[in-house]
């Protein structure tokens, strides 16, 4: 029991030290007076035009999506290249094939005009 009981003292001084966080930001709030300009969503004085909860192109979530799939490949070859030595020619094989499928999703995507912003 003892494990535990550690575990709910640390919980318990967590939400303590949340609650004293929050009361003392209240307490020593040294910009008590407010004026019109800090109650508005944006404090740079452009007023905004339409809604920011506008709808996005798709075109922006292919590319996240696509940075993140390209991205993961680099973090896959890091391994490899540290063992390179290790694995000969079939390691360099493996790598290979795996660029290449890669690449070939690159040039799909690219054939497709995925990269292109009309």
């Amino acid at each position: 029991m003892s494990g535990f009981t550690a575990i709910g003292v640390f919980a318990i001084a967590t939400v303590l030290l949340v609650f004293a966080i929050i009361f003392l930001s209240h307490i020593l709030n040294l910009q008590k007076s407010t004026n019109e300009d800090k109650e508005d969503p944006y404090e740079c004085g452009i007023i905004p035009r339409g809604d920011a909860r506008g709808r996005l192109s798709v075109r922006f979530f292919l590319m996240a999506i696509l940075f993140v799939v390209f991205d993961i490949e680099v973090v896959f070859l890091f391994p490899w290249a540290v063992i390179q030595k290790k694995l000969s020619w079939l390691g360099l094989i493996e790598a290979g094939t795996f660029i290449l499928i890669l690449l070939m999703g690159f040039f799909y995507a690219w054939a497709e005009g995925v990269f292109d912003w009309k």
